[in-house]
């Protein structure tokens, strides 16, 4: 009883690191460019990965380095997303978007690697979509202006979608790979690849205090990864999911308190539609099994 109380709170202040990683590029993205942040969350993740992995697996660095990065690269377009999505929308809006996840990875899952995909994950994964529907309340289907920003919406849902992909690409390296050694290809493939990004948005000197925030975001996200290892260590695959979902209604809490930002009644009953779904096929598809060898990317955070 005793190890399932310490996995449940370490879930929990898993999911509150990540909540606060997204505060804070919400915060800071709003004069700093995402792909400049998505590099120094990189840079952060990189040393930390690079010093954990001397210690768990000396010596190795990988055997499959091509499907490495294209993990990688997955994982550092899903981030992108993910941080572009959460400047541009409400947070706790962006934080639901990006956990759709597990609807996608059940249709890659079905469609790269043959998995079986049953009516009832095909109905769940049509609730999610469904919620998402309520959540932007497209200009097509309500016949009011969106509620949210179409672009960011889109770009966000793609987010969704390479975080799937990188969870694909997770289950077929995690037969031949150590947990460590994706992390790492994750941040060394991230770095460079979000260097002509920032460079041809224009890089923006950050202020002393903006400096402090984008440190904040990669170490809160180092923070939010190791407490998510150690929960997944101590919980049932089941139960760590739905802990973890509790991310959303800290991105819900930041938004009022920090944005203003006061979700409706359909915005509500959007984000229930999708919690309830894609929490059940995340357990029906054992992702968080995966999570420990991905970025936050993942997890809201993306991850």
């Amino acid at each position: 009883m005793a190890g399932g109380r310490s996995g449940a709170m370490a879930m929990v202040l898993s999911a509150f690191m990540f909540s606060v990683m997204s505060l804070l590029v919400k915060e800071v993205g709003t004069r700093i460019p995402s792909q400049q942040v998505v590099l120094a969350r990189a840079l952060v993740s990189m040393v930390v990965a690079y010093v954990l992995l001397r210690r768990a697996a000396p010596g190795n660095w990988g055997h499959r380095k091509g499907l490495l990065v294209v993990r990688g690269l997955a994982g550092f377009a899903a981030l992108s997303c993910f941080f572009y999505a959460l400047v541009h929308l409400p947070l706790a809006d962006a934080t639901v978007i990006q956990y759709t996840n597990p609807v996608w990875t059940a249709w890659l899952g079905w469609i790269v690697l043959a998995e079986a995909l049953t009516l009832a994950e095909v109905l769940l994964s049509g609730f999610g979509l469904l919620g998402v529907l309520l959540i932007a309340r497209p200009t097509f289907l309500f016949g009011v202006d969106m509620r949210l920003d179409a672009f960011a919406t889109a770009v966000g849902l793609t987010g969704a979608l390479l975080s799937a992909v990188a969870y694909i690409s997770v289950r077929k390296l995690s037969r031949t790979e150590h947990p460590m050694i994706i992390v790492f290809y994750f941040t060394v493939v991230t770095v460079p690849a979000s260097l002509p990004g920032a460079l041809v948005s224009g890089v923006v000197m950050p202020t002393g205090t903006e400096f402090l925030l984008l440190a904040g975001v990669g170490i809160s996200a180092v923070m939010g990864q190791l407490y998510l290892t150690r929960g997944l260590q101590m919980e049932t695959a089941g139960r760590a999911t739905a802990i973890g979902y509790v991310q959303i209604v800290f991105a819900a809490t930041w938004g009022m308190l920090f944005f203003g930002e006061y979700p409706d009644a359909l915005s509500l009953a959007g984000a229930a539609l999708v919690l309830v779904s894609v929490a059940t096929l995340a357990r029906r598809r054992r992702l968080p099994a995966v999570r420990t060898a991905l970025g936050d990317e993942g997890t809201a955070e993306a991850g």
